[in-house]
């Protein structure tokens, strides 16, 4: 399933116009949730493509011309006692209004951002459109399990010149997702392109700022490889993120490196929540600049982390035509634990005792 346009019937919506947001639900339409799923894949994906149309909003606005746009990607969870949780979401508010700050967008309130997420999916799972919990999933750290993924954008009013959005839109669409990383390769490479420069919006979860991402990993694919790995834009020598994640090196030292913040690397709700893992296990954990020679001859495991990421193993990673293989091609131990505790508490196989997760039902 992976990601697909293949939405919930209940988006949420609210517009900045007269200083102050207005908010509304939509129900867009559908069938019942037993009624779909029975459907053929011809018959159900019409029914899915018509949810994605608005004909009230403007075809040609600052972000279909421009990319001013801003987004966030999260998710809520069917827990192993039979309800359903979002992870953090107070997390990604702060994210989101910084982004529209960066943007020069009046910032969507984060109060409001949290109860919209809530109640979209609230009401979606009502009606039974949501994932149920399957103990199988415990078998494979939850690797593919099924979640609602919570997309909440930005869309600019009317305009043609180059310019900022001051009444913009903000909609909340929900669909089902599993794993975001097909079975198979778990190998890197490094790319030749950039994803960010200083001073840009490389900090800002931009909508323009995965154009780029999406060419790189369109070409690592080609080559054969799951994902690929940008360097600085300034020295060409320093690590920064995956086509649409973080990543970690588990060092031979035993120290857990990540690429330090700065206006280049966005600042990821699970990376953050990784360190926090990791640094109650009494590991080394350290946010600094991280050069791929480093990377490549003290790497004892690699992984990528992100919504859809969660913590997802590289076993390999190729850089100017060499290539360094990390714990012989296989997920490591602390790969698989970090993975195992981090799934296990938003799923609610292992409990939450940091609060992170937000009940739903």
């Amino acid at each position: 399933m992976a990601f697909a346009l293949n939405s919930y019937p209940i988006a949420y919506r609210a517009k900045f116009s007269g200083g102050k947001w207005s908010e509304e639900y939509l129900e867009k339409p559908h069938k019942t949730a037993e009624t779909e799923a029975a459907m053929s894949a011809e018959d159900r994906g019409k029914v899915e493509d018509s949810r994605n149309y608005y004909d009230d909003m403007p075809l040609v606005n600052y972000t279909t011309q421009y990319g001013l746009a801003c987004f966030e990607g999260i998710k809520a969870m069917p827990q192993k006692n039979g309800g359903l949780a979002i992870f953090r979401p107070d997390q990604n508010a702060a994210r989101f209004s910084r982004s529209m700050k960066g943007l020069f967008m009046p910032p969507f309130p984060e109060d409001l951002f949290v109860k919209a997420c809530i109640e979209t999916v609230k009401r979606n799972a009502e009606m039974g459109f949501r994932p149920r919990y399957k103990p199988e999933w415990e078998k494979d750290s939850f690797m593919s399990a099924d979640s609602v993924y919570i997309r909440p954008f930005t869309i600019a009013e009317g305009g043609i010149g180059v310019n900022i959005s001051r009444e913009p839109w903000v909609m909340v669409v929900t669909t089902p997702v599993s794993s975001y990383f097909s079975g198979g390769s778990s190998d890197a490479i490094v790319t030749e392109r950039i994803r960010a420069t200083p001073k840009g919006t490389g900090w800002i979860k931009a909508c323009s700022n995965y154009a780029i991402a999406a060419l790189a990993k369109h070409e690592a694919i080609d080559a054969g490889y799951m994902e690929c790995v940008f360097l600085d834009a300034t020295h060409r020598k320093y690590v920064e993120e995956g086509s649409s994640c973080n990543i970690f090196f588990y060092l031979k030292s035993g120290e857990l490196a990540t690429p330090e913040l700065g206006d280049t690397i966005l600042p990821g709700i699970t990376r953050a929540s990784i360190i926090e893992l990791a640094r109650s296990r009494g590991i080394k954990t350290s946010e600094r600049k991280i050069a791929i020679e480093e990377a490549m001859e003290e790497t004892s495991e690699c992984f990528v982390s992100g919504t859809a990421a969660g913590a997802t193993p590289i076993t390999s990673l190729t850089w100017q035509g060499k290539k360094s293989i990390f714990n012989n091609g296989k997920t490591g131990k602390f790969t698989a634990e970090i993975q195992n505790t981090l799934k296990g508490i938003q799923y609610g196989a292992l409990p939450d005792t940091r609060g992170w997760m937000v009940q739903i039902l």
